[in-house]
Parts: structure tokens; C-alpha cells; sequence
């Protein structure tokens, strides 16, 4: 991948975690009920698989993985860094936000379980 896509892949992990903090304000989402935000992240979840094979299908089947590798690492990492220093630092959770906030947590996991193994069963598939 070049440059220019891994700055444009940063970019858009970035402007997303900034939508995300956005509609969770003023209390990042603690504002809601656990069930609500509950089915909030199974809708996400959702939505995040039906990305993966759109995604994933374009371009060429050979660098799918490592498509489907830099889209989990760029749709995790900035999350993980910018909520870190937002609410463990800036609000004073400290690690504790992993639980407070379970909600951003499971989000640091799933682009990896979801984009690494539809990239190979559409490979698998391809073949």
C-alpha cells in the first residue's frame, strides 16, 4: 500500500472516532441504557460485516488480507490511542474505562474477527 492510502486509511479512522465522540456527547454514550447501547452495537456490528465484504470484494483478490489487515488495523489502533487519551486520561477513568465504557471496548476487537476472516472465506471462495 502506499503512503498516500495508509494516510488516507489514518484519516478516515480518525474523522470516524471524531463522529463517534461527537454523537456521543455529552457523556460518551454513558447517557444511554446499557440495553439500548446493547442493541446499538449489535446494529454496528452488523453494519461493520456488510463494510467488510463490500470493502473486501473490491480491488484484487491477492491483496485481500493485507487490505483486510490495515482496514482492522486503522479502523482499531487511533480508536484505542484517542479514546485512551480521552477517557482514561482527560476524564480520569484510567484502564477502568475498558469496563466503564464496554461498548467502545468490544470495538477494539471486532474489525479483526469480522475483516481477517472474510477476507479469506472470500478468497476461499474466489478459488
Amino acid at each position: 500500500m502506499t503512503p498516500r492510502k495508509h494516510l488516507g486509511f489514518l484519516l478516515q479512522g480518525v474523522g470516524a472516532w471524531v463522529v463517534f465522540w461527537l454523537v456521543g456527547l455529552p457523556d460518551y454514550y454513558q447517557q444511554y441504557s446499557t440495553v439500548l447501547m446493547a442493541v446499538a452495537s449489535i446494529l454496528l456490528s452488523v453494519a461493520i460485516s456488510l463494510a467488510a465484504i463490500a470493502l473486501l470484494r473490491r480491488g484484487p483478490q491477492a491483496r485481500r488480507m493485507s487490505r483486510a489487515f490495515w482496514l482492522s488495523f486503522y479502523y482499531t489502533v487511533p480508536f484505542v490511542l484517542l479514546d485512551t487519551a480521552y477517557c482514561a486520561w482527560y476524564l480520569g477513568h484510567g484502564t477502568q474505562y475498558l469496563v466503564t465504557f464496554w461498548y467502545l471496548t468490544i470495538f477494539y476487537v471486532t474489525p479483526w474477527l469480522t475483516f481477517m476472516p472474510t477476507a479469506w472465506l472470500l478468497s476461499e471462495r474466489a478459488s
